[in-house]
C-alpha cells in the first residue's frame, strides 16, 4: 500500500482522537504542487511523479540508505512486470520533476503549519520567528561548483561548493515558516529580504547580531502591522538618547548610512529604536535593540529574556545538520537542481516530524520544545517503514501506539541556570587543502 493512499486511508477512518494524522501532507497538496508547477504525470510509469516527491522527502528521512534502494523499503513503485525498478530510472524520475514542486509543496506546507504553530505559541500578542543563515556543502561537482561557487580565504578555496541558506522560524515549535537558498556569494541580508513578506502581522521576528542594517530591518518594521524585531547591539555601535524610559532603557537615535539608503533611497536619514542594557548574572552587561518601543506593553525585563529564544533556531538548523544529515553536511545530488530539489525535500521532512512532535506535546501538556528530536525523528521514521508495507486496517491502532510510545521522550525542563565557557574542542587540519584531479580519458 503506497503512503499517500494510507494516509487517506487514515484520515477517512481514524477516531476522532487521530486528527492529528491530518497534520502530514494531504496528497491533494502534492497533486497541486505537480499541477502548478506543470509536472504532473501524463502517462504510466512504474515511478510517477507524486511517488517521486515522497522519494524525495524519504532521502531525508532516511540518509544511510541508498536512494534506489528507497523506493521498494518505501513500496513506491507501481506494480511492474519486475518486482525492482531499475536504478538508471530513478535519477531520470528526480529529474522530470525537477525541483520546483518541492519548493510549491514546501511554502504550501509551511504556510499552513508553521504560521498555525506560532499563533498558538504567542508572546505578549505577537507571534515569535527568528531570522537566521547557515550554510550546507554540496556534492564536488563541476556544475555544483559553478552554480553556488564557495568560500575563499588564505588557505585557498573551500574544499567543497557551499549553498547559503537562511530561515525563517516559528521558534516555540522550530516549525520552519520560509526559507531562501542559494549561491554561496549572495550574502545572508540578501537572502533574509526574501523572507520578510513571509512574516506576518502582529509578530516579532529575533535576529543574530549580523542582521543589524537599516536597509534588512527597517522594510520588516514598516511593511506590515505591529511587525517588530529584535537584535543584540554591536559593541562599536553609537547613537544619540532621545528619551529616557527607565534604568538602561532608552529610546535612541540612529544615523542610516548613505550606503544603505543608496541601496534603498525610500529609507530615512535617520531612526528611532529602543536599547535596553541588561546583565546576567555571570555575564558581562548587554545590550538589544528592538522596533517595541512602548515600556508598558513590552517590559524591559522580559523583552530582554525574549532574546534569548533566538538560539532555538540554531537548535533547529542543529537538528537538520546533525541529526537528519547525520553530521554529513554534504548533500548528495550531483546538479544544482537535483541540489535544490534535495533540500527542500529535507525541509519538508524536517518540518513533517517537528509538527508532528509538536502535537505529541500538545497530547502530553509541555512545550514542543521538550520532546527529544533526535528520539522523535528514529521514531517517525521507523514507521514510515512500517506503514508502507502493512495492511490499512492496522494503520490506526498503529499511529495511535505511536503517540502513546514518543510520549516517552519528553525532556526533563531546561535548566537555564547553567553556563559554560566557549571552547574549541577540535582544531582545523594542518594538512594543505587537497582539491581532486580529474583524469582526462586516454585517446
Amino acid at each position: 500500500m503506497h503512503l499517500d493512499e494510507a494516509l487517506r486511508f487514515v484520515a477517512a477512518h481514524a477516531p476522532e482522537n487521530l486528527d492529528g494524522v491530518r497534520c502530514h501532507i494531504d496528497p491533494d497538496w502534492i497533486e497541486q504542487a505537480l499541477q502548478a508547477t506543470g509536472t504532473a504525470t501524463l502517462r504510466r510509469r512504474r515511478l510517477p511523479a507524486v511517488q517521486v516527491v515522497w522519494l524525495v522527502i524519504g532521502m531525508a528521512l532516511f540518509r544511510n540508505r541508498a536512494i534506489a534502494d528507497l523506493v521498494s523499503s518505501l513500496d513506491l513503485a507501481l506494480p511492474g512486470p519486475s518486482p525492482e525498478v531499475a536504478r538508471s530510472s530513478v535519477p531520470q524520475a528526480r529529474a522530470r520533476v525537477g525541483d520546483e514542486p518541492l519548493a510549491w509543496l514546501f511554502t504550501r506546507c509551511a504556510e499552513e503549519w508553521a504560521h498555525a504553530s506560532a499563533d498558538q505559541h504567542r508572546w505578549r500578542g505577537l507571534a515569535v520567528y527568528g531570522v537566521d543563515g547557515s550554510t550546507l556543502r554540496v556534492a564536488d561537482s563541476d556544475e555544483n561548483r559553478e552554480h553556488f561557487g564557495g568560500s575563499h580565504g588564505p588557505r585557498g578555496e573551500s574544499g567543497y561548493p557551499l549553498l547559503r541558506m537562511v530561515g525563517l522560524m516559528a521558534l516555540r515549535s522550530h516549525l520552519l515558516a520560509s526559507v531562501a537558498f542559494g549561491a554561496y556569494n549572495i550574502g545572508e541580508h540578501g537572502y533574509a529580504v526574501d523572507l520578510w513578506p513571509s512574516v506576518p502581522d502582529n509578530s516579532v521576528t529575533i535576529v543574530d547580531k549580523g542582521f543589524f542594517a537599516a536597509n534588512v530591518l527597517i522594510p520588516l518594521n514598516r511593511s506590515g502591522t505591529n511587525r517588530h524585531w529584535l537584535i543584540r547591539a554591536k559593541k562599536n555601535l553609537r547613537w544619540r538618547v532621545i528619551e529616557r524610559l527607565g534604568p538602561g532603557d532608552d529610546i535612541v537615535e540612529m544615523n542610516v548610512s548613505s550606503f544603505a539608503r543608496a541601496k534603498d533611497p525610500t529609507l530615512p536619514k535617520t531612526w528611532l529604536t529602543r536599547a535596553i542594557t541588561y546583565q546576567r548574572k555571570g555575564f558581562q552587561p548587554q545590550k538589544v535593540l528592538t522596533s517595541m518601543t512602548d515600556p508598558e506593553q513590552y517590559p524591559a525585563d522580559e523583552v530582554a529574556a525574549l532574546y534569548h529564544e533566538r538560539w532555538e533556531l540554531e537548535l533547529g538548523f542543529d537538528e537538520i545538520k546533525t541529526e537528519m544529515l547525520d553530521r554529513e553536511e554534504t548533500l548528495r545530488s550531483q546538479s544544482p537542481v537535483a541540489v535544490t530539489q534535495e533540500l527542500w525535500g529535507v525541509l519538508i521532512a524536517y518540518n513533517l516530524v517537528r509538527l508532528e512532535m509538536e502535537r505529541i506535546a500538545d497530547e502530553a501538556g509541555v512545550a514542543p520544545t521538550r520532546i527529544s528530536f533526535v528520539a522523535g525523528f528514529r521514531f517517525i521514521a521507523q514507521e514510515w517503514i512500517w506503514l508502507a508495507s502493512t495492511s490499512p486496517g492496522a494503520i490506526p491502532s498503529r499511529l495511535r501506539d505511536m503517540r502513546a510510545n514518543v510520549k516517552r521522550f519528553i525532556l526533563p525542563p531546561r535548566r537555564s541556570k547553567r553556563s559554560y565557557p566557549r571552547a574549541v574542542k577540535i582544531k582545523m587540519s594542518g594538512y594543505p587543502r587537497k582539491r581532486p584531479h580529474r583524469r582526462t580519458a586516454v585517446k
